[in-house]
């Protein structure tokens, strides 16, 4: 089936979701019933709304469903990216250069995480293990033990749709000296030892989480077929200024789902063709598989409920940070760097600014006189009606009883607010006037 379109992630989850379950009882949990439940539920009435009227000639009408916000939901992307910009925005330091490091999990060890997905506890010790290997590198390339920040996110999806896991890290390029708290700034990246520093933190943290026998021999196998260490992607120099933003830099490589729309192809009903990048080749590989197959491949990438996919380590904390910020500031100076901020905060869009960017046109503003739309009632799936404006105004809420001197009437009295011409709304005035 041609014609991809939103729907169509949605689609192959309504149609094999249960058989998939059946055929692996791991992901027959409440947990994963519960996140594609909400998938499958984004956007519909049925899953909740809220609805907005012309309170000016009463004309018009707009529901809008609630959404899932998840970033397991392809629909709920765009909104689930401007979130992460803006909660990472707002603890990238200004006057601070950073880092964007990777590092990666060699494919023997992958399946180690894979089995520990439910829990979490091995993406937890990975993360603090990243933050650990730089820490490490840093003190050994300033030849002084420091403390550096790092910003470090955790991507368990490969560009094939395969379990990777591995780590995106944004560091501060230096760090203090606790002791004397003076920054020592790093004036290159050690491309060297990287590797082989990643290579001993991963298998040391991995030796004391899962101490099997298997597990330890693989390790020995690992330090010998990797004499070098292991993969880790540096990029060349600090992070570009230039860009929007280190938060919307690092927001596309990980704020996203395994996978988008524009890469699937096709649906047959049965099978699923789609693309992706080949990191070795840079070509463009297209692959089918049967549908029971790329459900797997994107469930797995589900997270543990309650899983901290963004931590903040070292001068990243703000506590730590609004300790040493005095001795950071004085350590750039004497190194010739300018005190400015090297990103830009980037303010979240909800649904109605988004709406207005795709299509041109605000969704509430009334399409018949131009007014703009009022929050007229809330609806939940759950607990039923939360808001109700009509219901609000048969009880009275805009009537304001209050004192006044002389109305014109020739004596003292009170009015009900509004005293002139009340508060328009669909059809009927609501106001009302008595003098004594």
């Amino acid at each position: 089936m041609q014609g991809i379109d939103r729907d169509t992630f949605r689609r192959i989850f309504e149609d094999h979701w249960e058989e998939f379950k059946g055929c692996h009882s791991s992901y027959a949990t409440e947990y994963y019933e519960e996140v594609v439940q909400k998938m499958l539920g984004c956007g519909r009435e049925e899953g909740g709304y809220s609805e907005y009227r012309c309170t000016k000639c009463g004309q018009d009408l707009r529901r809008i469903a609630f959404t899932c916000k998840s970033c397991f939901c392809l629909s709920c992307a765009k909104g689930y990216t401007d979130d992460f910009v803006v909660r990472v925005g707002r603890v990238l330091q200004p006057g601070l250069r950073y880092r964007h490091i990777i590092l990666t999990v060699p494919e023997q060890l992958r399946i180690y995480f894979y089995r520990n997905r439910q829990e979490g506890e091995l993406l937890s010790e990975l993360m603090r293990s990243g933050y650990e290997c730089l820490e490490d590198v840093v003190s050994t390339v300033v030849r002084q033990q420091v403390k550096i920040g790092a910003l470090v996110v955790v991507q368990t999806h490969g560009r094939s749709g395969h379990h990777n896991p591995h780590l995106h890290i944004i560091m501060t390029s230096g760090g203090i000296k606790e002791q004397t708290g003076k920054w020592l700034d790093l004036g290159y990246f050690p491309y060297e030892i990287i590797h082989q520093k990643w290579q001993y933190h991963l298998l040391k943290m991995l030796k004391e989480v899962v101490p099997t026998a298997e597990l330890k021999s693989l390790i020995k196998e690992l330090y010998q077929k990797y004499p070098r260490g292991f993969v880790a992607h540096v990029t060349k120099g600090k992070v570009p200024e230039q860009c929007r933003g280190l938060a919307k830099y690092l927001a596309k490589y990980v704020a996203s789902p395994p996978i988008a729309i524009r890469r699937i192809l096709s649906y047959t009903g049965q099978e699923v063709t789609y693309w992706y990048q080949d990191h070795q080749t840079k070509a463009k590989e297209v692959v089918t598989v049967k549908a029971l197959t790329f459900v797997g491949r994107m469930v797995q990438h589900i997270l543990p409920k309650g899983f901290q996919r963004i931590r903040y380590y070292g001068l990243q904390a703000t506590k730590t940070f609004q300790k040493w910020v005095k001795a950071i500031k004085e350590g750039l100076r004497s190194i010739g760097s300018v005190i400015k901020g090297v990103y830009e905060v980037v303010k979240r869009q909800g649904y109605r600014e988004r709406y207005q960017g795709m299509s041109g046109r605000d969704p509430l503003v009334c399409r018949h006189c131009g007014g703009e739309m009022d929050l007229w009632r809330v609806w939940h799936p759950k607990y039923g009606t939360i808001y109700d404006e009509w219901e609000n105004i048969k009880a009275g809420k805009y009537e304001k009883a209050v004192e006044s001197k002389d109305t014109g009437t020739g004596g003292g009295g009170y009015s009900l607010w509004p005293p002139a011409g009340g508060i328009q709304l669909p059809l009927f005035p609501v106001w009302m006037r008595h003098t004594g």
